[in-house]
């Protein structure tokens, strides 16, 4: 189905929920096209999870494939109810879709698998608007990666920059060189800092106070900078199983340290990484959680040439949550919104379900 519509503005509303469980992100959004799209973000809110919610979803990975089924229909269910919230809230009356990222439980490329739930079709019935969902699973079945996603939008939208950075639940980063975007993920970032902190009941380390207070563990820092994934090359994207095996393993040897050494420790793993990716000149837009981890950007700074630039509040927060907007958009238009040359698909194509407002289904 492509959309068609006369108007050169249209209204999207973005929704995300990151693999560090900070929760959900939405963003309701105005694209408008001349020569170049150009966005405005109308309205945006972050709701974030319960702690009932938090361990139903860390816990997920290990449900049988029934109950992974009930939990998607309770987390759509649960989706659509934060959607329409949002919208009856912020009273918004002029919107085109919904597009949605749902909630990553597993993802395996490797094996052609990966799942996100809260994309079923009942989605739209409940919001009342179209709803594009379920943007990974084409690319996968087409021999990809399905992921990361975000970097076209990262071209169409911020490409006077040399790279964009997130640093969410993991790092990835969109490199945009003669025109072409590489994209891929570096290293995993609040999947790890996060429940570091929560050790120390915290829901995370704020500015990296903490870690900025810790001291190195030489031996810890050697074995995560071996990992073999660092080695590879792109296409490459990275899920939870892959840091509970290589990551959480490493840091679990040196569980004796104190907290604050383990949380310096990694930052300076992460910073590492980053830096060794980024370019050599220009300006990298940094977006995502970690952005507000002061220690970690400034380690990230310190050892590259590149000039880090920190954007608006709104585009930290909610970069993704627009960017998927913007993915949805494009679908709708049936427009290619996924790059095989960030993926690894055999093609380029335009991924996505489209959902319209139908009967409920029971």
């Amino acid at each position: 189905m492509i959309y068609k519509s006369n108007s050169k503005s249209y209204f999207m509303i973005g929704c995300m929920s990151g693999t560090s469980l900070d929760g959900i992100d939405l963003a309701y959004v105005k694209f408008t096209k001349n020569n170049d799209w150009k966005f405005q973000i109308l309205s945006s809110e972050t709701i974030n999870y319960d702690l009932n919610w938090k361990k139903k979803l860390s816990e997920a990975i290990h449900l049988t494939s029934c109950d992974l089924k009930k939990l998607d229909i309770e987390y759509t269910n649960f989706l659509g109810t934060i959607i329409k919230d949002f919208i009856d809230q912020k009273k918004i009356e002029i919107l085109d879709a919904i597009a949605s990222h749902g909630h990553t439980i597993f993802h395996q490329p490797e094996k052609r698998l990966t799942l996100q739930i809260g994309n079923l079709s009942d989605l739209s019935y409940q919001i009342g608007f179209p709803v594009v969902c379920d943007f990974r699973t084409q690319d996968v079945a087409l021999g990809g990666q399905g992921a990361p996603l975000v970097p076209i939008g990262d071209m169409m939208l911020f490409g006077s920059n040399s790279a964009c950075l997130n640093l969410g639940g993991f790092s990835n980063m969109s490199l945009f060189q003669n025109g072409n975007v590489l994209a891929y993920d570096i290293c995993a970032v609040n999947t790890v800092l996060n429940p570091l902190a929560n050790r120390m009941d915290l829901p995370y380390d704020d500015r990296g106070r903490m870690a900025q207070r810790g001291k190195e563990i030489p031996s810890c820092l050697k074995e995560l900078d071996k990992i073999e994934f660092y080695t590879q090359t792109p296409p490459k994207s990275l899920g939870i199983e892959w840091v509970q095996k290589n990551v959480t393993e490493i840091i679990d040897k040196y569980s004796k340290h104190k907290t604050e050494d383990l949380l310096h420790t990694y930052t300076l793993h992460i910073s590492s990484q980053i830096a060794k990716k980024l370019p050599e000149e220009g300006t990298v837009l940094l977006s995502g959680g970690g952005t507000y981890n002061t220690f970690l950007v400034n380690e990230i700074q310190k050892k590259s040439n590149v000039k880090i630039t920190v954007p608006s509040k709104k585009i930290i927060d909610f970069k993704e949550a627009l960017i998927f907007a913007f993915l949805g958009l494009l679908k709708l238009h049936g427009s290619i919104n996924c790059l095989a040359s960030v993926t690894g698909a055999i093609r380029d194509h335009s991924s996505g379900k489209i959902f319209k407002p139908k009967a409920k289904i029971k």
